[in-house]
């Protein structure tokens, strides 16, 4: 059972996802930031806002499918 906290978080890293995957960076950086703000160390949420800030100077292709590709090591 998850605490209120994790459904919190859990509930604003699933809004932030959603809109990382249809490429609505504005808002799935607001969603994951939100996340952080509960739980400062939610990993996943800390990676996919760096992926969305990335992406929002950089954007994918037109064809993206949502997969990250690693440029660097």
């Amino acid at each position: 059972m998850l605490t209120k906290e994790k459904e919190e978080v859990l509930k604003y890293y699933n809004m932030g996802l959603a809109a990382y995957k249809q490429k609505r960076w504005d808002e799935a950086i607001r969603y994951f930031e939100l996340a952080l703000q509960i739980d400062p160390n939610d990993g996943p949420s800390e990676v996919y806002l760096e992926r969305s800030k990335n992406y929002k100077k950089n954007p994918p292709p037109p064809d993206w499918d949502g997969v990250y590709t690693m440029t660097t090591k």
